[in-house]
C-alpha cells in the first residue's frame, strides 16, 4: 500500500500545485485496497528405493508473480499501471501482462530446488496470470510456500522410510553447513526437552535461504486442543549466517521472522466475495497475539572470516515447515492447505 498512498498523494499535488498535501489511509482501506503476495500451490512428489533413498522428486508451483514494479532505469513498461489509482483514471496506461523472472531463486520459484542432494529432481513453475487480486512482493516471495512443502514431504518420506526426521534429511544433504546446522538443532531440542513428561509435539524443517543465503533449521514444540486450536510452547532456531558482527541483531531479526511466519501459518489469510476484500480488521484478518508465541532459544553458528550471508528471509519457511510437522505429529493430519487454523484442521479430519 505504500506504492499506492505515495502515487495517491502525487496525483493530488498535481492537481493543486503549490500546496502541501498530506494523505492517510486508515486501516480498513488498507486491509481492503492493499496489494497482496500472491497465493500459491505447491505439488509434489517423491519416491523411495529400496534403502530409503529418495530416488523420484517433482516439484510444481503456481502463482502470481511476486512482482510490483516501480520505476527504475532499464525497466520496461509503465509500473504506475499496477498502481490502484489506475484503475480509476481516465486514459490511465494499460497493464501490461506480467513477464516471469527467470533468474535464480526468484519470485514463484524461490527456493523450488532443494538443497538436498537429490538424483534429477523435476521442477516446474507456472505463472498464474489474472488473479482476482494485485500481488506485490511478500517477505519471502515464493520461498515460504515452497519450503513448507518441500519440509511436509520430507517428513511424510522419513515415516515411510522408518527413519528419524533428522537422520532422514542428514542422509540427504552433503553440504557440511547444512549438516552442522540440522545436528546442532537436533542436540539442542534433545537437551532441553531431556527427561520432560509432557506428550507435547514436535516438528523440525530446514532451508538454506535462496540456497545461497544463511541456513536455517527450526524446531517448534506444541499442542492440538480437542478443538482443533493450536498452542505453541517453544521454538528453537539454529542459523549459519557466516560471520556474526552484531548477535544481537542477528537473534532479533530471526526471532522476529519466526513469529511473523507463525501467524501466517496459523492465522492470516485474504478473504474476498464479487464486492471487494471482506478481511478488513484485525477481527477478519487475525495475526498471533502474545498468548501464543512462543519460548524461543536461538543458537548462532559463528563463522569468522566466512562470507556474511542474508539473514532477514532465513526463518521463515522453515518456521512455517516445522509447525506443520508437528501439528502432523500431534493429530496425524497432513495438513495441506494454510493457515492451519481450527476450519482447516477440522476440515482435514474430516477428510481423513
Amino acid at each position: 500500500g505504500a506504492d499506492d498512498a505515495a502515487f495517491d498523494a502525487a496525483l493530488i499535488a498535481l492537481a493543486i500545485p503549490g500546496k502541501p498535501v498530506l494523505l492517510k489511509w486508515t486501516r480498513e482501506e488498507e486491509h481492503a485496497w492493499e496489494p497482496y503476495g500472491s497465493a500459491m500451490v505447491c505439488e509434489l512428489r517423491a519416491s523411495l528405493d529400496g534403502n530409503g533413498k529418495i530416488i523420484d522428486w517433482s516439484h510444481e508451483s503456481y502463482g502470481d508473480t511476486f512482482i510490483m514494479g516501480r520505476p527504475a532505469a532499464g525497466r520496461t513498461g509503465s509500473p504506475a499501471a499496477k498502481l490502484l489509482s489506475n484503475q480509476f483514471r481516465t486514459g490511465a496506461p494499460e497493464q501490461s501482462l506480467a513477464q516471469p523472472a527467470m533468474g535464480p531463486h526468484v519470485g514463484i520459484h524461490r527456493n523450488l530446488d532443494p538443497l538436498y542432494t537429490i538424483p534429477n529432481p523435476r521442477l516446474v513453475k507456472h505463472l498464474v496470470r489474472k488473479l482476482p487480486l494485485r500481488t506485490s512482493a511478500l517477505r519471502t516471495l515464493g520461498a515460504f510456500a515452497n519450503i513448507v512443502a518441500i519440509e511436509s514431504l520430507i517428513d511424510q518420506l522419513a515415516d515411510a522410510a522408518g527413519v528419524p526426521p533428522v537422520e532422514f534429511r542428514l542422509q540427504h544433504l552433503d553440504d557440511e553447513r547444512g549438516r552442522q546446522v540440522l545436528q546442532s538443532l537436533s542436540e539442542q531440542m534433545a537437551a532441553d526437552t531431556a527427561g520432560s513428561g509432557d506428550a507435547l509435539s514436535q516438528g523440525i524443517a530446514f532451508a538454506r535461504y535462496k540456497n545461497a543465503a544463511a541456513y536455517c533449521a527450526v524446531g517448534i514444540e506444541l499442542e492440538v486442543s480437542e478443538q482443533a486450536n493450536v498452542r505453541l510452547i517453544r521454538a528453537w532456531i539454529v542459523a549459519d549466517a557466516g560471520e556474526v558482527v552484531d548477535p544481537a541483531g542477528l537473534t532479533t531479526q530471526l526471532e522476529g521472522g519466526l513469529i511473523q511466519a507463525a501467524s501466517w501459518s496459523l492465522y492470516e489469510a485474504v478473504t474476498y466475495d464479487a464486492n471487494g476484500v471482506t478481511s478488513r480488521d484485525w477481527d477478519t484478518y487475525p495475526i498471533i497475539r502474545f498468548n501464543n508465541v512462543p519460548h524461543v532459544q536461538t543458537r548462532l553458528i559463528d563463522r569468522p572470516g566466512e562470507s556474511f550471508l542474508g539473514a532477514g528471509e532465513a526463518v521463515g519457511g522453515p518456521t512455517g515447515g516445522a509447525i506443520g510437522n508437528a501439528i502432523r505429529r500431534a493429530t496425524g493430519l497432513c495438513m495441506s492447505r494454510m493457515p492451519f487454523n481450527q476450519d482447516n484442521i477440522l476440515a482435514a479430519a474430516l477428510k481423513q
